[in-house]
């Protein structure tokens, strides 16, 4: 399926059983009890949307959160039948959610499918209990791996799983050992993150008071080539920053967030991005509620940008895909050459050996690759 004319569809499940440590998400914990009136208002997003969404194909559905598997699947049901119903959904779409391990079971596995969700992430994170519960998982390595064979027996045979390196504690061998349970689980998409400690999280507040020494560079950096090195002798391909996939099963979805196609966010908090303009939801269930309640669009942000930051917005999110910009679509979308249109940028990022060009594409290098946002912050 070519995501060429095709529109992304993010619907966000805010609620969460617990607040990881790391964890920056528009996620919220005990208020569950809003899920019926929540789910209520998205429908009424939905048909709010009818007039912009007539002339969109849908390719791609993401139902991420918080944890969407925490609230009963009928909610998930319901909003998908009414996506199909006021929509243009293509067929075949992909259709991910967003899981924990200890939050799904055989039963609801095979509900999702019946709702034609056909690909699940799963969040491992570590395969080690010490780092699990530094991390504040409330899961189990041994759940994590009955998670996957249940979704593999209910038929998906996409699955993703979310890991992290540079976790403070986390040693090499520890890093190697989640690669590799991963690997011999046979799941085909691997999402390999990079600790990034955010204030306002339980580890911000830790490093701000001297509780948390992160990770120097060195290992963390070995920790990267590694798992770049060893997915691709398993099979994997190594196609964004921290994405990997089996052949074909890339994540459709993030694809178009990287390549800068249209989306529309659902829910509390979601990002849209339509007929040129980027959008932000309000932030809180109730807030979200409370617009929706009114008849109107939970909207709180608008972004309009000018020819210039839609160039630099193309290249600093293409860039993030191995295969880098193609120098023909960013011809097609701009009518500019681009290496006349960033000539002195392109010259100064070679010169430090963090990008190479020919006359297809301009990508990071393996350097590049490390200090990806040196390279990212010249097109902000």
């Amino acid at each position: 399926m070519s995501l060429m004319n095709k529109t992304g569809l993010y619907i966000h499940v805010p609620f969460c059983g617990s607040k990881c440590n790391y964890c920056d998400f528009n996620s919220y914990v005990g208020k569950m009890d809003l899920a019926e009136e929540y789910f209520a208002c998205m429908k009424k997003e939905i048909d709010l949307y009818r007039d912009e969404m007539a002339l969109n194909k849908i390719g791609t559905i993401f139902i991420g959160g918080g944890t969407p598997t925490c609230v009963e699947p009928r909610f998930i049901g319901e909003i998908l039948n009414e996506c199909r119903e006021k929509y243009h959904v293509s067929e075949p779409c992909e259709i991910t959610i967003e899981s924990n391990p200890g939050t799904i079971n055989e039963e609801k596995l095979k509900e999702y499918g019946q709702y034609g969700i056909n690909r699940i992430s799963i969040g491992l994170q570590a395969y080690q209990e010490n780092l699990l519960k530094y991390l504040g998982r409330r899961h189990t390595a041994g759940e994590f791996v009955s998670s996957v064979e249940m979704a593999k027996k209910a038929g998906f045979d996409n699955i993703n799983a979310d890991i992290i390196f540079g976790i403070p504690g986390q040693t090499l061998k520890d890093w190697k050992d989640t690669l590799s349970v991963l690997t011999d689980l046979g799941v085909t998409h691997i999402s390999a993150y990079d600790l990034k400690v955010e204030e306002g999280t339980r580890f911000g507040d830790m490093r701000d008071t001297g509780k948390l020494i992160e990770m120097e560079d060195e290992l963390d950096r070995e920790m990267y080539h590694y798992a770049i090195e060893y997915l691709k002798q398993q099979g994997f391909n190594h196609y964004e920053l921290s994405n990997f996939a089996k052949e074909g099963c890339e994540c459709r979805h993030n694809l178009i967030y990287w390549n800068c196609l249209e989306y529309l966010g659902l829910g509390a908090g979601a990002h849209s991005f339509l007929q040129d303009i980027r959008f932000e939801n309000q932030a809180t269930i109730e807030g979200y509620i409370e617009y929706l309640s009114k008849g109107q669009k939970p909207v709180e942000e608008r972004y309009v940008r000018d020819f210039c930051e839609k160039m630099s917005e193309y290249m600093f999110l293409g860039l993030r895909l191995i295969d880098g910009v193609s120098r023909e679509k960013f011809e097609d979308r701009f009518n500019q050459n681009i290496f006349d249109a960033y000539a002195a940028k392109i010259d100064r990022l070679k010169k430090k050996q963090l990008i190479e060009t020919d006359d297809k594409s301009i990508r990071l290098t393996q350097l590049g690759l490390d200090l990806a946002n040196q390279v990212f912050v010249e097109f902000v």
